[in-house]
């Protein structure tokens, strides 16, 4: 069973759709330099000033950047993170997705089987969605795993595991295994550590890459998470079964990066690179389609629904 669909072609001109579709290799390459001049910015700031502040806004700030970058290697699954193909999967790669040791190619048939079944039974995804509303309780013990890194550490141990391939398995096969799931992200991880040695800082990649990417990056994944389409309205309508969440400047800064947060336009209409979604918004917004989607005005507020289920009651003494 699919949701029902949303028909571009009949809402909006040839003309609306070719601009919201435009796709754009300078806009994308600026998407992707902003988000590694941010993290060098963030990595900069704590160089000059080394205090417990800079540490703590230098981590949530690259956490940020980094969640940042799978966004933009997301764009770079549907083939519109640059206007040149073979631009859009050598960058979405090697910039985006390798960097944070992700794959956008097994990531862009996965990710395109959940946008052919959003909320169906067949949904990849719905699992992410399912539980919820949860309590505050069970919340609050996850934010602890993620924020200690619990969370991150175990998604890369099962990382490697898989990697590792089977003990019984040919050596030759384990290492052929091993560089096609890990080859292309520790390579580019290494180059990372090779930059910041060169810089005098091979600390920094412990501190400023690995920490913040299995801390307050695992963080704000789950809020993104809760945020596209736990506790949606109608899981059979497009324009229902994701979220649209109004995100303020330090929210965009530290949790919504890359205008993540206009979810429902982009399954509305998923081939929209995401400079262009608040575009494709206005235009829905402006054909009355405002009151017919699922939009929370601030994560504060979607969270509020996704946290709604009451705590159990407590046994009697």
């Amino acid at each position: 069973m699919n949701a029902r669909r949303f028909d571009p072609t009949q809402v909006f001109s040839a003309t609306e759709l070719a601009t919201v579709r435009a796709r754009s290799d300078v806009n994308g390459l600026l998407c992707v330099a902003h988000a590694w001049l941010v993290i060098a910015g963030a990595m900069a700031l704590f160089a000059l000033w080394p205090n417990p502040l800079t540490f703590v806004l230098a981590v949530l700030v690259i956490g940020s950047r980094q969640l940042g970058l799978a966004i933009l290697m997301h764009d770079g699954a549907h083939g519109v993170l640059m206007r040149t193909r073979a631009r859009n999967e050598w960058i979405s790669q090697w910039l985006c997705a390798f960097p944070v040791f992700a794959d956008t190619i097994p990531y862009r048939h996965y990710h395109l089987q959940h946008h052919r079944s959003t909320q169906q039974p067949d949904d990849p995804d719905l699992v992410l969605s399912t539980p919820f509303p949860i309590t505050k309780s069970s919340f609050r013990r996850k934010m602890i795993r993620d924020v200690t890194g619990q969370t991150g550490f175990k998604q890369r141990r099962a990382q490697i595991k898989a990697a590792l391939g089977e003990s019984g398995e040919p050596l030759a096969l384990r290492f052929a295994t091993f560089r096609r799931k890990l080859g292309g992200p520790l390579i580019v991880n290494a180059v990372l550590l090779a930059l910041l040695s060169a810089f005098g800082r091979p600390h920094y990649y412990l501190l400023f890459w690995l920490f913040p990417l299995l801390t307050w990056q695992q963080v704000i994944t789950r809020i993104r998470n809760i945020a596209e389409h736990a506790v949606v309205p109608d899981n059979d309508d497009v324009l229902r079964n994701a979220r649209t969440t109004y995100a303020s400047f330090l929210e965009r800064a530290f949790v919504a990066p890359y205008w993540v947060n206009y979810h429902v336009d982009h399954h509305a209409l998923m081939y929209v690179p995401c400079f262009n979604l608040p575009k494709l918004h206005a235009l829905l917004l402006a054909r009355g389609y405002g009151p017919q989607m699922e939009i929370q005005p601030s994560y504060l507020a979607m969270l509020r629904l996704a946290l709604s289920k009451p705590e159990p009651a407590a046994l009697p003494a």
